[in-house]
């Protein structure tokens, strides 16, 4: 059970100030530090909050041993049609997966659609992010990224692969649009993060201990336990989430030249990058589909409408729970956050105001 005195609520501009503030200090250009602050805040005002500021301090871990550039040369490896491969040059995922982005959607007009692999890079946020930025140009967009070695594959123990995470996102016109944000994995590390900031327990089937017994202690993961596939065990269809998670660490990993599997340089701080690695830093797919490829985009959007509605319509288990989309939980968040502050937990204010202090910058008044 949440305890409300443990959070304080911050206005989101005032935050996103301060983020960007940070990444300046650490050496980051004006504008890619409004980005990477921007990105973070995005992830606080949709209410994954394992995904925003809270992940302030591990960047800055990482920028200050050398993993992360703030000053990157991103270059293009490949460009073919409606394909495109670049080195992040160590960037932070934050910067290069819009970069990407930007790229496959200049493709759009002429193309009809756009792709691009990302190498050389690091953790990039929230997916939905990156995906989102096509809904503005009446398109569909999709990325994922693989992650920290941290899940277990169907039947082993052993840790090959991340939380790695999928997200489509799909305009709509009069209806909200459609955002599927979700990790491959039956929980992300970071709610293990909250719950164990929280002192909770978490659900049986998230994680395993070293010896693949099932285990309710969110510590468990940093003494060498393992998160589980979407499905956690063979009866709930582990196979599917252990498919899902491996097709993303090929499209992010070994199609890019980035490192796959246990090869990927962990985010997480209890674990160290593997030595002789097979590609370069972490890896990212992004892309998306103009829909007048397809059809008008008034028509589709119009059709999207409509079967949002009928869904959103359908009947509920429970009276007082109706059906939702994907998207909307975080849709309806945001609108709460912008107006009512995002909620930061003591121990996470605490944490930036110790990182504000080492970098002799002020921290923000609560809302």
């Amino acid at each position: 059970m949440e305890i409300a005195n443990e959070y304080r609520h911050f206005d989101a501009n005032e935050l996103n100030d301060f983020v960007s503030r940070i990444f300046c200090e650490k050496g980051f250009g004006k504008s890619d530090a409004l980005l990477c602050s921007q990105v973070l805040i995005a992830a606080d005002l949709r209410g994954i909050d394992s995904h925003g500021v809270a992940r302030l301090s591990g960047y800055c871990r990482l920028i200050d041993i050398g993993r992360i550039n703030p000053k990157p040369n991103i270059k293009v490896l490949r460009n073919k049609g409606i394909n495109c491969s670049i080195d992040a040059d160590a960037a932070i995922g934050l910067v290069s997966a819009p970069f990407a982005m930007d790229i496959a959607l200049d493709k759009l007009e002429i193309m009809g659609g756009g792709f691009t692999t990302i190498c050389n890079s690091n953790h990039f946020g929230i997916a939905a992010y990156h995906a989102m930025k096509a809904l503005s140009f009446d398109a569909i967009g999709f990325s994922m990224t693989n992650a920290s070695p941290l899940v277990s594959p169907a039947r082993g123990k052993e840790r090959m692969l991340g939380t790695n995470p999928i997200c489509l996102a799909v305009p709509a016109n009069l209806q909200i649009p459609f955002v599927l944000d979700m990790a491959t994995s039956t929980a992300a590390n970071g709610k293990l993060e909250i719950a164990s900031r929280k002192k909770q327990e978490i659900p049986l089937g998230w994680l395993m201990d070293q010896n693949g017994h099932a285990s309710v202690n969110p510590n468990e993961l940093k003494n060498k336990g393992n998160l589980l596939p979407l499905g956690s065990d063979k009866d709930g269809g582990v196979h599917k989430g252990y498919g899902l998670s491996a097709w993303v660490d090929i499209f992010s990993g070994v199609l890019s030249g980035a490192n796959y599997g246990p090869w990927v340089p962990p985010f997480v701080s209890f674990l160290n990058p593997i030595a002789n690695q097979p590609g370069k830093g972490l890896g990212h797919f992004v892309g998306a589909w103009a829909i007048d490829g397809f059809m008008e985009p008034k028509t589709f959007k119009a059709r999207m409408d409509h079967w949002i509605k009928r869904f959103k319509e359908s009947t509920p288990i429970d009276t007082h729970e109706p059906v939702i989309i994907p998207g909307e939980l975080e849709h309806n968040q945001q609108i709460n956050r912008l107006k009512n502050g995002i909620p930061l937990h003591t121990e996470v204010i605490a944490d930036l105001k110790v990182l504000a202090k080492s970098l002799k910058t002020t921290f923000i008044h609560e809302k």
